[in-house]
């Protein structure tokens, strides 16, 4: 069964592009507050594709999202160096009053969407302040606006994680890296195994120094839709 009849999926290609298959495809932006926090993601396009289509993978292309071949040119290097282990084997686990919160470091892109000008989540879970609903509540929902799924919340300490619904498909973060949701697979170049997660964001600047995942180097690089190069 090909990936566009399974439901969609995502092929690493060896120092080259994002083959992907079945799944929609959407311009996304994030919102942030007048001080800068990082507050949600708006869809502001849906782009049109064939069903099949090829993504950028080493920031150069003159027509991003899409690959131009320019990978070839200037002799991309896609190594795979991200973790190939269970998410919940790397996440450290912090315990509070009706949350407990996994954190895997390994895989943070640093989008801030856990943190905002008067706390975040390490200190709200370090505290006793989850004995109150509301603050729970909050937690709650900036775990689950993390992007790459590094963040994770679940009831109990033996309970299933409880992940945000979905929908599969790819988002191309302005300026930033692809947002892959809903479970979808996506298969290394050099064939090591790889988890399926609810949420993963997947470098497109070329410069991630644990690809093919996000590392927020975009940022430091100052990556940018608008850049050709």
């Amino acid at each position: 069964m090909s990936q566009e009849e399974s439901g969609g999926g995502i092929t690493v290609t060896t120092n080259g592009p994002y083959l992907v298959a079945g799944l929609p495809l959407r311009r996304v932006r994030e919102i942030a507050s007048e001080h800068g926090e990082p507050l949600t993601t708006q869809t502001t396009t849906e782009l049109e594709t064939d069903g099949s289509y090829a993504l950028c993978r080493c920031g150069g292309s003159s027509n991003k999202p899409f690959c131009d071949g320019t990978h070839a040119a200037i002799g991309f290097d896609g190594t795979e160096t991200a973790p190939t282990s269970n998410y919940h084997d790397r996440a450290r686990v912090y315990e509070g009053t009706g949350v407990v919160m996994g954190d895997d470091r390994s895989i943070c892109e640093h989008a801030g969407f856990c943190a905002n000008r008067v706390t975040n989540v390490w200190k709200v879970m370090k505290s006793d302040a989850t004995e109150d609903s509301i603050v729970r509540s909050q937690l709650m929902s900036m775990v689950e606006r993390c992007p790459s799924g590094a963040l994770t919340h679940r009831l109990t300490t033996d309970g299933d994680d409880i992940e945000p619904a979905l929908v599969k498909g790819v988002g191309v973060v302005d300026d930033g890296p692809l947002l892959v949701t809903g479970g979808i697979d996506v298969s290394r170049s050099d064939n090591d195994s790889f988890e399926t997660r609810n949420r993963m964001t997947l470098c497109r600047c070329g410069s991630s120094s644990l690809k093919p995942l996000c590392d927020g180097t975009h940022k430091k690089i100052g990556f940018s839709d608008r850049t050709l190069t």
